[in-house]
């Protein structure tokens, strides 16, 4: 015989005694375990249970009849068996290979390998799934097959997600009574909890979406300019104050509640040069906040100036820029933005042009166009895009335009017919980016206001919702709630929302019913207690509305109805009265009043013999200590001068 087959036979005897007997693994080195084959195995394993699954509900639904599905799956689990067979061979011929490099003498010690043990490094499958088994109809990129119906199916599908119109959140709407005259301003803190309204009746009011029911009830509403109008409304980027932007001279920043913070300075109106004055000297137009530090704000003025402005300093502007027409004549900035990150200041102006400087030099313009709209009508709004590339302008001249800020000469798109008739419409990028929106004003009582939706690359009209017999003046789309909010010209301020899309905002208070109001509480007087009286002399507070009530229910006094005043000629020994005012009490006793007061001396001396008769008022009083009056008689010398002619008489 082959002594070597001896020798071997031999060796392989000697190691079964070895592991019968229990010693085979002392004096011998550990094998190491490769952690990511492991790993790999157990992924195969999970994938080869998926395809069991998949493979009775594919069962399941050739019985009912879907021979396409069946078919189709069938296929995936025959490719899935024959790669998993074939990640198993080779992980048997793996760990043969590697158990055959070692020394023939070794055996394992420790816990016994997986059976399905693989070496590392083979990614045969590594774009199979991990994890619960596939839905029915599943066709993403994980699945594969050569099926031409399946690719174009998937196509479809992405086609459909990056659509953006189907990304609108149109379906519900809920509306906000603001009042009866144009909503000109909206403004919604980053969190989505709050949203504050202006108009033109000067009002401002705040609507907290998760403290509303139904009702849509405004929680406050307050008058902070006086009779000013209000042009803007902006949070800061933190939530916690809000510039108020009206049509006065000074701007104003309030807390979250409406309680004063700041008041911007009034400038001198009667110096030439506005940056020597430390504040706007004429009606605001705009203002906003920074979008990265969250004490500056930013506010523009019929003076010809821009300033920004710092939260802690409102004796004085912090800068000023001021736009200049190509002849270098002062024009007036009828809006103004921030750029994203903080670093361009852009105003339009009303002789159509848009002007743009670095924020931190405030002389020359770093680009502008002059010929950017209409010269003579009010640029209303200027938007940068998220991505800082684009500006979109709303002009007075009824056209919507998208601007690249790296080559400003002329306009990327131009979208005409946009009817607009006030100085503050709004246009707003969609939260992706992709949708320009603008609303478009309407006289009364011809047509609909509408909310306007551009394609921002080939900027075709996508879509278009009809709002109200108004103008469209405001909108905003937020981009954490996916909610709509719109400003309209007829008092009404609209949330668009979609359960499925949208998040939090307006979906938490439409699910609220209307708190029933206690007729109980009316009734009630409010109890005043001083704070620092004795408890003796204070008052119980009424724990229960309901106890009082039945208590003066049982009161005989409370309890009467007050009788009706009696009309006409009087019933039940009660006659009717002629009136309840002075007047017709005045009247009344003139027209009874039949004394003939011509003889001032007998009107006076009419009542003498009666009071001398009969004393009342003031005899009485004094009848102890006043003499008796002792009156002259009269002379005989009276007589003769009265008999006198009349030019004898002395003149008095």
């Amino acid at each position: 015989m082959d002594p070597r087959k001896m020798d071997e036979d031999k060796m392989s005897g000697d190691g079964d005694i070895a592991s019968v007997m229990g010693f085979s693994g002392f004096g011998k080195k550990a094998r190491t375990f490769d952690l990511d084959a492991i790993f790999e195995q157990t992924r195969r394993t999970a994938i080869e249970r998926s395809q069991q699954v998949l493979e009775e509900r594919q069962r399941q639904m050739e019985e009912e009849g879907e021979s396409s599905h069946s078919v189709q799956s069938s296929d995936h689990i025959q490719k899935n068996k024959a790669a998993t067979a074939t990640s198993r061979k080779q992980a048997s011929e793996s760990s043969s290979d590697s158990s055959s490099d070692s020394d023939s003498d070794s055996e394992t010690i420790g816990p016994p390998l997986p059976p399905q043990h693989t070496a590392p490094g083979d990614d045969d499958d590594d774009d199979e799934l991990v994890g619960p088994p596939l839905p029915l109809g599943y066709t993403g990129s994980t699945a594969h097959s050569d099926d031409d119906g399946d690719d174009d199916a998937g196509e479809a599908q992405d086609e459909g997600d990056d659509n953006p119109v189907k990304k609108i959140p149109d379906t519900h709407e809920i509306t906000l009574q603001h009042g009866t005259k144009t909503v000109s301003a909206l403004g919604l803190d980053p969190s989505g909890a709050r949203l504050v309204t202006g108009g033109y009746d000067c009002d401002v009011r705040f609507w907290d979406f998760a403290g509303m029911d139904q009702a849509l009830q405004a929680f406050r509403s307050l008058q902070p300019c006086e009779c000013h109008q209000i042009k803007s409304l902006q949070y800061s980027i933190t939530g916690d104050v809000i510039l108020v932007v009206s049509g006065n001279a000074q701007a104003k920043v309030l807390d979250r509640d409406g309680f004063n913070v700041m008041e911007c300075v009034k400038g001198d109106q009667y110096i030439v040069d506005m940056a020597k004055t430390k504040g706007h000297t004429a009606m605001l137009n705009g203002g906003c906040w920074h979008p990265k530090i969250k004490e500056e704000f930013m506010t523009c003025s019929n003076d010809g100036t821009v300033r920004t402005w710092d939260l802690n300093s409102e004796k004085k502007h912090k800068s000023v820029f001021k736009p200049r027409s190509l002849q270098g004549k002062k024009v007036t900035p009828t809006c103004c933005a921030y750029s994203r990150d903080g670093k361009l200041i852009a105003a339009g102006c009303q002789d159509g042009t848009i002007q743009i400087w670095d924020r931190n030099l405030s002389v020359h313009t770093k680009f502008h166009c002059w010929q950017a709209h209409t010269p003579g009508s009010d640029t209303s709004c200027l938007a940068f895009s998220y991505d800082g590339v684009t500006l979109a302008s709303r002009g007075g001249d009824d056209t919507l335009k998208t601007w690249d800020i790296r080559n400003f000469k002329k306009p990327v798109n131009v979208a005409n017919g946009l009817t607009n008739y006030f100085s503050m419409t709004d246009c707003c990028f969609s939260p992706d980016d992709k949708l320009l929106v603008t609303g478009t004003s309407v006289k009364k009582d011809d047509g609909k206001g509408k909310l306007v939706f551009f394609d921002r690359a080939s900027f075709q009209r996508v879509y278009e919702i009809e709002v109200t017999n108004a103008s469209v003046v405001r909108c905003l789309w937020h981009p954490k709630l996916n909610q709509i909010m719109v400003g309209t010209g007829n008092g009404l301020a609209k949330v668009y929302y979609d359960p499925v899309k949208s998040h939090r905002g307006a979906m938490l208070c439409v699910v609220k019913s209307k708190r029933k109001e206690k007729q109980a509480e009316t009734l009630m007087q409010d109890y005043i207690i001083t704070p620092h009286a004795l408890p003796m002399f204070r008052e119980a507070r009424q724990r229960s509305t309901r106890k009082q009530l039945e208590k003066d229910r049982l009161d005989p006094k409370k309890s009467h109805k007050p009788e009706p005043p009696v009309s006409g000629p009087g019933r039940g020994g009660r006659v009717a009265a002629h009136g309840g005012t002075l007047s017709s009490f005045i009247v009344k006793n003139i027209a009874l009043d039949k004394s003939d007061d011509s003889n001032a001396r007998e009107a006076i001396l009419r009542h003498a013999k009666d009071a001398s008769e009969n004393p009342y008022w003031i005899a009485p009083a004094y009848k102890m200590t006043q003499p008796e009056p002792m009156f002259a008689e009269e002379s005989e010398e009276d007589e003769e001068a009265d008999k006198e002619p009349e030019w004898k008489k002395r003149k008095i």
